[in-house]
């Protein structure tokens, strides 16, 4: 497994910690949270690249609380001794869903952050999460997370907590298997399923991901599908509310679908798709 930062679910950590001083946020409002470990020149660099300054409202993430979060899943060494990770959560609209997008993040993909963050239980926000150089941007999560819970005003309970840093771990394993798009739409896909069955037993969550995974094309090994079983246990127990997370999941894609259907993104995609052609028979006609 490749080296994590422990930036990233020490956002989404802080995010879940219970404070309540911006409960009163509304749409539109925004949160930043800075890596505790930033220099003075960083914090400034990544407030202004975020349109932001110091008077904005600033919620620091520590490397203690990226440790609190990832010790179960990944080692000391791979969290590292430095809080990096920073991150900027506007609060959406009722039913807006989440977006996200990154910079200086290698490693994350966005639809990792979305499917940890609708575990956790986050919803209606725009992400923006980034760093001073490029990491992996694990440890991004956490400060999510802390920010989210001080601008909502809702407390995350602990174990959901716990499980979506567990997401983040295990999607990121299975990247660097099957490659990182696969790895989230193989995530996402299993969750949307449990949503609709809730599974009761180990045996009935275990046919559920096999049934996925041939679905999405994906070969797991038999380590793989244990450690998935085990993820998706956690999950069980942990009171997700599935109802809304399954909501959480549809919102994604429809946003998805949405952009891919764009008279502008159809344009895009049909010239890059004549372009590719006109390349091609080029280099055909030089061997003929």
């Amino acid at each position: 497994m490749k080296k994590y930062t422990a930036s990233f679910f020490v956002a989404m950590a802080v995010f879940f910690s219970p404070l309540t001083a911006f409960a009163d946020s509304a749409p539109g409002d925004v949160i930043v949270t800075l890596g505790n470990d930033l220099t003075k020149e960083q914090q400034t660099a990544l407030l202004a690249e975020m349109g932001e300054s110091e008077k904005s409202t600033v919620v620091k993430v520590t490397n203690q609380e990226e440790h609190q979060y990832l010790a179960r899943y990944i080692s000391k060494a791979q969290i590292g001794t430095r809080a990096l990770s920073s991150s900027k959560i506007t609060v959406g609209e009722e039913g807006s869903g989440l977006k996200v997008k990154t910079h200086n993040i290698n490693w994350v993909t966005n639809e990792m952050y979305v499917n940890a963050l609708t575990t956790a239980g986050v919803k209606n926000a725009d992400v923006y999460v980034t760093a001073p150089f490029p990491v992996s941007g694990t440890a991004g999560l956490t400060g999510i997370i802390k920010a989210y819970e001080a601008s909502s005003g809702v407390s995350i309970p602990e174990a959901q907590k716990q499980v979506a840093n567990e997401e983040m771990v295990k999607t990121g394993q299975l990247a660097d298997s099957h490659g990182k798009e696969d790895a989230a739409k193989l995530i996402s896909a299993i969750k949307e399923e449990f949503a609709k069955q809730q599974p009761k037993t180990d045996e009935e969550i275990n046919v559920l991901i096999h049934e996925v995974s041939n679905q999405v094309n994906i070969n797991l090994t038999e380590s793989e599908v244990n450690g998935l079983v085990e993820l998706f246990k956690r999950m069980r127990d942990a009171n997700i509310d599935w109802v809304a997370l399954g909501d959480g999941l549809n919102q994604a894609k429809a946003q998805v679908d949405e952009f891919m259907n764009r008279e502008e993104t159809k344009s895009f995609v049909s010239s890059l798709s004549e372009f590719l052609k006109m390349v091609i028979q080029t280099i055909a006609d030089v061997f003929r």
